[in-house]
């Protein structure tokens, strides 16, 4: 259902839109869907379920990958009931209140878990290049204060979007290209002038994720300067083993965000399957699938805490296990 012309927002529904052209077989592509959204939301839960019952991982490296952890699960419970609404129901049609509320969701847990990309940085650059006052400084109750920040920085940057899509009157098709609403083409059907809405969300992702990503890059290049200053190459590469988890979540979240709000901005001309396909399923669906999979593969207390659990049952006096 379309908006007509000067309908108001209240009025009036967006269209989401599946994968084009392949509306007949949306209950087989509904399958791979419903698989990533399971594996993410159980590999992050189970996540969470180990570092809270192991006090052995109580440690600042831990508790920032459950601050990661629970911003994915936020992710994949926001997208979840558009998508496979989609691909299972034909369910296309999303109100307008609905809608802000999503991106509001969706926008501000991204820019939370960019934060939480930093902490990590800040982490390994203190456990690398100065660990005799790792502990001192990266006390619990300075790592609880650093992340309350950080949360209500997401929200406080994002909650004005929604207010300023809502003064809009939206008369085109009022048709997005997601699965998902999104501000940056959430403010692209709107009749009136939006250059305020587009110099603020550039301004928000400049403040946050691109301060993040400058900072994450900053403290790579100290890391990679002092471990190039140790003299052994064994204890490098060591050094070097215990940031490559932490790389890997960088690359799976900024890659293609920074992909698809080019394309969103300047790419006029892009195909809507790269735009769909490539850049807007991943930037969704694939940092909660493999974040979880990367740390407990690459982390071996992780990994034999979950195994422990999971394979060797759970002792009530020690449930998983004595530490390595």
């Amino acid at each position: 259902m379309s908006a007509v012309n000067d309908t108001k927002y209240n009025s009036a529904v967006f269209l989401l839109t599946g994968i084009p052209g392949q509306e007949d077989v949306h209950l087989w592509i509904s399958i791979p869907f419903c698989l990533m959204y399971v594996i993410s939301i159980v590999g992050n839960s189970v996540i969470l379920f180990i570092i809270k019952i192991d006090s052995r991982l109580h440690e600042p490296m831990y508790i920032f990958l459950s601050m990661l952890a629970v911003t994915d699960l936020g992710i994949s419970i926001s997208t979840m009931p558009t998508i496979l609404g989609i691909y299972l129901f034909n369910s296309r049609e999303i109100s307008f209140e609905a809608c802000f509320a999503q991106l509001f969701f969706i926008h501000s847990l991204q820019f939370i878990e960019s934060s939480v990309l930093l902490l990590m940085a800040f982490d390994r650059f203190i456990a690398i290049c100065n660990p005799l006052r790792y502990a001192s400084i990266l006390t619990l109750p300075r790592i609880a204060n650093i992340g309350l920040v950080f949360v209500l920085r997401g929200v406080a940057v994002i909650f004005p979007l929604p207010f300023l899509l809502k003064r809009f009157q939206y008369c085109q098709d009022n048709v997005l290209s997601h699965s998902y609403c999104l501000h940056q083409e959430v403010m692209k059907m709107a009749c009136s002038d939006i250059t305020v809405n587009s110099i603020y969300g550039l301004f928000i992702t400049l403040l946050t994720v691109g301060l993040d990503s400058l900072f994450i890059f900053l403290s790579y290049v100290m890391i990679l300067k002092t471990v190039l200053s140790i003299a052994s190459q064994a204890e490098c590469l060591r050094a070097l083993n215990t940031c490559v988890s932490h790389l890997c979540a960088v690359l799976l979240f900024y890659t293609p965000e920074i992909g698809l709000s080019v394309l969103h901005r300047f790419g006029k001309g892009s195909s809507p399957l790269l735009q769909i396909i490539l850049l807007g399923y991943i930037y969704m669906l694939i940092p909660p699938l493999m974040n979880p999979i990367v740390y407990s593969v690459k982390s071996k207390h992780l990994r034999a805490r979950i195994i422990r659990a999971f394979c060797g049952g759970l002792d009530h006096r020690n449930p998983l296990g004595a530490a390595n």
